[in-house]
């Protein structure tokens, strides 16, 4: 696919919606997580700064996929762990099923690593879902890398368990 990546704006929030919705994954409390941290990021205009260890308060990082016609059709939202040295946690990936398989997602990955890589970043950290319809999140990941570190039992519901994956961005080379 190789869309072309970019910044997001406080008018992509109804297209992110849009793009949680139609992935039929996420549940309604999910996806008001999802545009809450939009939401949190974007109420002031435009993005703020990336994290700053030294406010203690962690600010979201986003990057769009936008097809070649400019629509957004899939984003990823980030961020430094505070407390933590050099940590990040991925919170949101999601591509419009339209455009799924097409590598974009995949391209929004390697874009937040090649990020947090040159920041001098030790690890990413994914929290999924252990339901059925996370089963093609889980690889993905894996095949990108990370590694299943805990399985915390009946986490979101009976039988839904939380499942973390890291991984390690030390000593990897930035391609920059």
């Amino acid at each position: 696919m190789h869309a072309k990546l970019g910044a997001l704006t406080k008018g992509h929030r109804n297209r992110i919606r849009e793009i949680l919705d139609a992935t039929s994954v996420f549940r309604d409390e999910e996806v008001a997580i999802a545009l809450e941290l939009f939401d949190e990021t974007f109420a002031a205009g435009p993005a703020r700064a990336p994290y700053d260890p030294g406010d203690g308060v962690a600010n979201y990082e986003f990057v769009g996929s936008f097809s070649r016609e400019g629509q957004l059709v899939g984003y990823v939202c980030y961020g430094a762990t505070p407390g933590t040295d050099r940590t990040y946690d991925l919170y949101w990936i999601a591509m419009h099923p339209e455009f799924q398989g097409e590598g974009g997602g995949s391209q929004l990955l390697d874009e937040v690593e090649r990020r947090l890589v040159q920041r001098e970043a030790r690890m990413l950290v994914v929290e999924t879902s252990s339901r059925d319809t996370y089963r093609p999140t889980r690889r993905f990941y894996e095949k990108h890398g990370y590694v299943r570190e805990a399985t915390l039992m009946d986490f979101y519901n009976e039988g839904d368990h939380r499942v973390v994956y890291t991984k390690r961005l030390e000593g990897q080379a930035s391609s920059t």
